[in-house]
């Protein structure tokens, strides 16, 4: 398969890594030095690419790849209000794209986890909810998409929180996020339920970019031929 990589920071180094050490070549390493090479003639030779770029970018990224008719895997979060146009473009055009806030396996079957337990939860108002975040320093956006997408699980799940905050303070009828950045920190996930007699945590805990980036490789290889708006629970058959 051939890949072209838009992106070239330490995610993008290590899904060259992942992608080369599984026989795919990597035919594209866009950054910012060379974004001249995000154009038809020379990402159209690529059978898919993997867009792990900036919030500013990451849309204009992904329409160079379907102008080019190329399938696109992004991994780029802080620009998810883009997000349903991106869609519904794909779904009009035919174009093959798949997003997600973390590609990690463990990552997704957490998701499923955490949708699961506020189910359980939202029968039982004695326990109140809130999340915690751990990033590298170098993390661009704050929450992180992976803590966004498991708020929007909570809220969906527990209809007396309306909406998340990202503040350390708690507020009744809101989900508060605390967002903590230390280095080295891949990644760290916590939902917590506490009432006056117990609390309930799930955590996950990266402990290396690794995951995510072997998880961005094989929805690669799943997305190659096909057009459509997909997600990692289609990858994973979730």
């Amino acid at each position: 398969m051939k890949i072209a990589l838009i992106g070239y920071g330490k995610m993008g180094k290590a899904i060259d890594a992942i992608a080369t050490a599984k026989g795919h070549e990597v035919i594209l390493r866009v950054d910012l030095n060379n974004k001249h090479l995000l154009e038809k003639e020379h990402l159209g030779q690529a059978d898919v690419a993997i867009e792990f770029s900036t919030p500013e970018t990451a849309y204009s990224n992904v329409m160079k790849c379907f102008e080019a008719n190329v399938p696109v895997v992004s991994g780029t979060t802080g620009w998810l209000e883009k997000l349903p146009e991106v869609n519904a473009i794909a779904t009009k055009e035919g174009k093959g794209f798949l997003h997600a806030t973390n590609f990690s396996i463990g990552v997704n079957i957490f998701f499923e986890v955490n949708k699961r337990l506020a189910e359980l939860m939202s029968t039982q108002p004695q326990y109140d909810v809130r999340m915690e975040e751990i990033h590298h320093t170098q993390k661009k956006d704050s929450p992180s998409g992976t803590a966004i997408t498991l708020a929007e699980q909570v809220l969906a799940g527990i209809p007396r929180k309306h909406e998340w905050i990202n503040q350390e303070s708690s507020v009744e009828d809101k989900l508060v996020i605390i967002s903590k950045r230390i280095d080295p920190a891949p990644g760290t996930h916590t939902v917590t339920y506490t009432s006056p007699i117990d609390d309930i945590s799930i955590t996950h805990t990266a402990h290396s970019r690794e995951g995510f980036a072997a998880g961005a490789v094989v929805a690669a290889e799943w997305l190659k031929g096909k057009s459509g708006v997909y997600s990692m629970k289609d990858v994973l058959n979730l």
